[in-house]
């Protein structure tokens, strides 16, 4: 009898992704049936996905296969190994729950056909699962750009605005920048054998030299997709134009795929790790991730800001893999191992929680118009499922406890608190340095939610139309719970996921830290020793909700049970309107001050003679015109000069043909 292994289990769900969007063609119009049956089918694969993943993590020998697909010679290798897994288990988690949502977000259509867009959206679901179990650079390019041309489709789903068609044009060309490079990654590690198996290349020793150059093709080429700096002027481009569910696994999962890239290439397909590539490494991840959150503090558009914030926690990822890398170098793999943890687990929960809010986004853009944050407030009164899911996302994406982005960046603050026993003086100058950078950029996040909740959810609505905004519906509830359910999760049960991620370290880096952690049981997190740091969710739950009770029962004691309402107390002024509240721009005011050598600002200023005077500041990122506007514009001028050459007669294009043989003659016989 043969058994099926979970690597089959895999290609099942990536044939039936394939399958349900295949059917959206046959029904292409027919709304109702692609949001209630295919979606939700979607949805069930999406689970087993994550399941199986889970499953896999476990397994002693990583699992391979060849399928007789591609090319004459050219097979597709597949293998499922921990590092693996683990990914196809957050992306199972992730895609279940925007595609539950997506069942009730898609049902008046998002400009393309539903069923094509439902063809879109599984044929991307199906070409990641693929590229995480790919075993040789064919099937990995063939899956990235498959998963790329399928994400870019969906972000030009509303094609008929100008400003969705160049988001979607300037994700698609930086995309495949970063694919020629990885192209040239692959031509490097093959070592000149023709072999381009993963196989062949864990076994190649390049010289250190090659090495380097083939890890930063590396990370410039996963980087572009992850949206590093300066490869990240896309991302708030892409996740505004694009439907909320698809900016929500896009934000959540497209852009792990370039984590994963660099994961893949650094600790498994290199033999061997060099400080410095660490440090350019983290130097980088930090840069990011301060410019992210900086940028995201001065949003007025909430998906806009929403993206920034993925640039930050992208930020803080590779702040953590950079940390590895020089952990590995010097040899110190139980602190590589707590590093690799932090960053792997703050995968996981950036997922989730930067999932649910924007699939919120999505529920207040549909029932609202608007985007704007300046137009927004008081909503919680009127959607309070997505009210109170978007405060669990936003408590999660600050940091706070017990959810699990706290747990994340607790645990890569861990990390930098023993870089001291590095062999090198100078990195144990500036890791100080850069710890506390990374507090301030934990402290402007926190910023950040407090803004984009406040200002979206409390208050007073800024717009008559407010008062008749719709909560969502029964599936974008579901979708809601099964993410919010996954942000406590991995806020109140950290040791359990620390024990799974314990077999991607070990793999990767040859040391894990759960043994440390499973000695002081499930309820308290312990990375090194409980002496040294510790952290107990379940007990600061317990007396979170204890303070709780003490308080109500004191207020009920004070007061006999005797409640008043009243209107709030406004400074002696009786008249209060919204437009009296705190607004995006004015909330956002005070960072923009401080941090302005990190934007290009201009200033409408009104005058003393205007009619309806008015005054706006607009803010845009530097790296426009620092970097892609001057590209910009000498690709320009090179294509005019091109261009002259097809303005000639058929007399001059057969002089350049002979001059051309002549030069190759004249090279030949020297």
């Amino acid at each position: 009898m043969t058994y099926l292994g979970q690597l089959d289990y895999i290609l099942f769900v990536i044939a039936g992704w394939f399958l349900i969007g295949t059917c959206g063609l046959f029904v292409i119009k027919h709304t109702t049936f692609v949001a209630r049956v295919l979606f939700p089918l979607g949805a069930l694969l999406g689970i087993f996905l994550g399941a199986t993943g889970l499953a896999g993590i476990w397994i002693e020998t990583p699992q391979t296969m060849i399928l007789p697909l591609g090319l004459p010679d050219l097979p597709f290798h597949l293998r499922l190994d921990s590092l693996s897994s683990y990914f196809l288990f957050v992306f199972g988690i992730v895609s279940t729950g925007v595609s539950v949502f997506s069942a009730g977000y898609f049902r008046k259509g998002e400009g393309t056909p539903p069923g094509l867009l439902c063809l879109e959206y599984h044929v991307c679901l199906a070409s990641m699962a693929l590229l995480l179990v790919a075993d040789d650079a064919y099937v990995f390019m063939v899956a990235w750009e498959t998963m790329t041309l399928s994400a870019t489709l969906l972000v030009m789903a509303n094609h008929r605005i100008p400003e969705v068609r160049r988001a979607g044009f300037l994700y698609i060309l930086i995309s495949h920048i970063g694919a020629l490079a990885l192209l040239l990654c692959f031509g490097l590690l093959q070592a000149n054998t023709g072999d381009y198996t993963f196989a062949n290349m864990r076994q190649q020793h390049l010289s250190m030299f090659w090495a380097s150059i083939a890890f930063f093709l590396a990370l410039f080429g996963f980087g572009a997709k992850a949206g590093i700096l300066p490869l990240h002027v896309w991302l708030p481009e892409a996740h505004p134009a694009a439907p909320s569910p698809i900016s929500a696994l896009m934000s959540a999962f497209v852009l792990k795929t370039g984590v994963y890239g660099v994961l893949r290439v650094t600790f498994d397909l290199l033999n061997e790790q060099v400080w410095w590539w660490g440090g350019t490494t983290m130097a980088i991840g930090l840069a990011t991730a301060l410019f992210g959150v900086v940028l995201c503090t001065v949003q007025t558009d909430m998906k806009r800001l929403l993206a920034y914030s993925s640039i930050e926690n992208i930020g803080l990822i590779f702040v953590g893999i950079g940390l590895t890398i020089l952990f590995r170098a010097y040899g110190m793999s139980g602190l590589a191992a707590l590093s690799l943890t932090a960053s792997l687990y703050h995968i996981a929960t950036h997922g989730a929680f930067k999932s649910l809010l924007f699939l919120g986004t999505g529920t207040v853009l549909h029932a609202t118009g608007e985007r704007n944050l300046g137009r927004l407030g008081g909503l919680l009164r009127f959607m309070p499922w997505t009210g109170w899911a978007a405060l669990i996302g936003a408590l999660a994406a600050a940091g706070l406890p017990p959810l699990g982005g706290f747990v994340s960046e607790w645990l890569l603050l861990q990390s930098f608190l023993f870089t001291p026993g590095l062999p090198n003086s100078f990195l144990n100058m500036l890791i100080p340095i850069v710890a506390a950078v990374i507090a301030l950029v934990g402290a402007l996040a926190g910023y950040v939610m407090v803004k984009f909740f406040g200002v979206i959810f409390l208050g007073q609505p800024r717009e008559p139309k407010l008062n008749e905004a719709h909560d969502a519906d029964t599936w974008e509830r579901l979708g809601f719970g099964w993410l919010v359910a996954a942000c406590i999760f991995l806020g109140l049960f950290p040791v359990q996921l620390v024990q799974a991620l314990d077999r991607v370290t070990h793999f990767l880096v040859g040391d894990g830290i759960a043994e440390a952690v499973t000695q002081n049981g499930w309820l308290m997190l312990a990375p090194v020793a409980p002496d040294r740091a510790s952290y107990a969710p379940a007990v600061f739950v317990m007396m979170l909700l204890a303070c709780c009770m003490l308080a109500f029962m004191l207020v009920r004691r004070l007061y006999h049970g005797r409640f008043r309402r009243s209107p709030p107390w406004a400074c002696g002024f009786p008249i209060m309107t919204a437009r009296m509240q705190d607004t995006a721009e004015g909330f956002g005011q005070p960072i923009r001050e401080i941090f302005s050598p990190f934007f290009r600002m201009t200033r409408e200023l009104p005058t003393a003679f205007d009619k309806a005077p008015r005054y706006r500041v607009t803010v845009e990122d530097p790296f426009w015109q620092m970097i892609y506007r001057p590209i910009a514009r000498l690709t320009e001028r090179v294509a005019r000069l091109v261009g002259l050459l097809q303005q000639g007669r058929i007399a001059v294009y057969l002089l350049y043909s002979f001059l051309t043989l002549l030069l190759m003659l004249l090279l030949v016989t020297r």
